[in-house]
C-alpha cells in the first residue's frame, strides 16, 4: 500500500477525536443523578414507587433512581411507623428529595470577568435566616421535592467557569448549616 498522508491525517483526526470524548466523559462531564438526603439526627425508612426499602442515617444523602413524570415516595420513622405518603413530578435530569422536610437554600454563585461580587449581592434580595439578613437572594426552601438547581448538596461549585467574557451564574442547593458556613467562608462583608 502506498504512502497516504490524506488517510494518516484522517486516521490522527479520528482518533483524537474518540480520546477527546473519552476525557470528557470520564473526567468531565456532570453526572445527573437524584438523592434522598436527611440533615436530620433521625433514621428513616422509605420506599420510592412501591419499590424495595431505603434506609438513610441521621446526616446521609442517598443517591436514587427516579422516572420522569409521577413518582410516589412513603416515608417511615425508626420504628417503621408510616409518617407520610406523597408523590411528587420529576422533570429534570437532577433533584433532591426532602425526606425530613428540613430547611434548604438554593444559591447562585456568580462567575465572570471584572465581576465585583459585593455590590452584586448588595443589588439583590435578601434572605432572612434566624432573624438575620443574607445578602445574595438565597432561595429558601423546604418541602419534599426539588430540581431548580445545578450542583447537589453533595458537590462543590466550580471554581471557574470556562466563558468568562460575560458574567454567568450557576446554583447549588445547601443544607441551612452548610448553606450559612459556605456564607461566612465566601462573603467577606
Amino acid at each position: 500500500m502506498k504512502n497516504n498522508p490524506s488517510l494518516k491525517g484522517l486516521l490522527i483526526a479520528v482518533v483524537a477525536f474518540i480520546m477527546a470524548f473519552g476525557i470528557y466523559f470520564l473526567f468531565l462531564a456532570k453526572k445527573n443523578y437524584y438523592v434522598v438526603d436527611n440533615p436530620t439526627p433521625n433514621t428513616y425508612y422509605y420506599k420510592i414507587n412501591n419499590g424495595s426499602e431505603g434506609v438513610i442515617s441521621a446526616g446521609q444523602f442517598v443517591n436514587v433512581d427516579l422516572k420522569k413524570g409521577k413518582n410516589s415516595i412513603k416515608v417511615f420513622d425508626a420504628n417503621k411507623k408510616l409518617i407520610y405518603d406523597s408523590a411528587f413530578e420529576v422533570n429534570k435530569v437532577r433533584g433532591l428529595i426532602n425526606i425530613a422536610h428540613q430547611d434548604y437554600y438554593i444559591n447562585d454563585q456568580y462567575y465572570g470577568y471584572n465581576l465585583k461580587k459585593d455590590s452584586l449581592l448588595l443589588a439583590l434580595d435578601k434572605t432572612i435566616i434566624d432573624g438575620k439578613p443574607y445578602f445574595g437572594g438565597a432561595k429558601h426552601f423546604n418541602k419534599l421535592y426539588t430540581e431548580d438547581f445545578y450542583y447537589n448538596v453533595d458537590e462543590d461549585y466550580d471554581k471557574l467557569i470556562k466563558n468568562v467574557q460575560k458574567v454567568e451564574s450557576r446554583s447549588k442547593i445547601f443544607r441551612k448549616q452548610d448553606y450559612l458556613n459556605y456564607y461566612k467562608e465566601y462573603y467577606k462583608f
